[in-house]
């Protein structure tokens, strides 16, 4: 019981940085130009700004916290508490715009939280088999990466919305095989086995597979809509999670049915309630963004 509280807390920490990280490096990009979304522009100005160093380490905060969750508890567990996310970047946004939280973004934020509170309450699962998935997952992440690759083609095609929603696809789908990658290696480091931890392919792919979402990420936060970008990495990324937790890690819930009913009311509350705050919270992000081209960067 001790265990599942703090695999909890872990999560939940690092559902608190990615927050900090969502809502500062949404706005250290606010007044590139919008054509320079996917581009070394971008990117050459991004690096000269400490605003998006600070989200940056707040995003490295956020993955340290969630390894560690990864390391006592289920990816079926810890992932779909990282859409709490939201709960915390919405008085945190709210604030930097000096503007309050409306009404309905706090019936949203509460159904959320009621939602959480119920999964984590009943969310127990058993261990899969990791030993035999380092290959399955490396696998999984070059079959992610072509995806990916695929996505990004046609997201250079298209603008705004559609940019947008396609490179959030792509970002939700690479956060979901990093969530499995490490788990892997986090099993790795719980076992003290560090040679074969250095010397198994899936450490080296998953820092490679973090960057790569990592900076579509910022794309995907630049391209277009944020309504539209925002709720579906936050809402993909735990659904690749899971289900690749369950076919390459062989983790399952071990509930009885009445609960795995409750489980699934839960998860799909989850779900709508992440999608409603991420379009509410994108809706006052773009009016900032229209505000910020209007100036002169620093």
């Amino acid at each position: 019981m001790l265990q599942h509280a703090l695999v909890v807390a872990a999560a939940l920490a690092g559902a608190v940085f990615a927050a900090v990280e969502i809502v500062v490096r949404q706005r250290a990009t606010m007044d590139v130009p919008r054509d320079q979304g996917v581009s070394t522009v971008m990117w050459s100005t991004l690096l000269r700004r400490r605003l998006w160093w600070a989200g940056t380490g707040a995003a490295v905060m956020g993955y340290g916290f969630q390894a560690v969750a990864l390391a006592y508890g289920s990816l079926l567990l810890v992932a779909p508490l990282m859409v709490s996310a939201l709960l915390f970047a919405l008085p945190l946004s709210a604030r930097l715009a000096h503007r309050r939280v409306a009404r309905g973004e706090w019936g949203w934020a509460g159904l959320l939280t009621i939602a959480l509170a119920v999964f984590i309450s009943l969310a127990r699962t058993k261990p899969g088999d990791y030993e035999g998935a380092e290959l399955p997952a490396v696998i999984v992440a070059g079959i992610s990466l072509l995806f990916v690759s695929a996505c990004l083609l046609v997201a250079l095609r298209l603008s705004n919305w559609r940019r947008a929603i396609l490179l959030a696809v792509a970002v939700g789908v690479l956060f979901g095989v990093v969530a499995v990658l490490t788990k892997l290696v986090m099993h790795l480091v719980r076992e003290g086995n560090m040679l074969k931890l250095m010397t198994t392919p899936v450490l080296y792919v998953v820092i490679a597979v973090g960057i790569i979402a990592t900076l579509l990420q910022q794309s995907a936060f630049h391209a277009g809509s944020l309504r539209a970008s925002v709720p579906a990495m936050l809402v993909l990324e735990p659904v690749v999670a899971v289900f690749l937790g369950e076919v390459v890690l062989d983790e399952h819930l071990a509930v009885s049915k009445p609960a795995m009913v409750a489980l699934a009311f839960a998860v799909v509350t989850m779900a709508v309630a992440t999608i409603a705050l991420g379009r509410d919270e994108g809706a006052w992000e773009e009016e900032l963004e229209v505000k910020a081209r209007t100036k002169v960067p620093e």
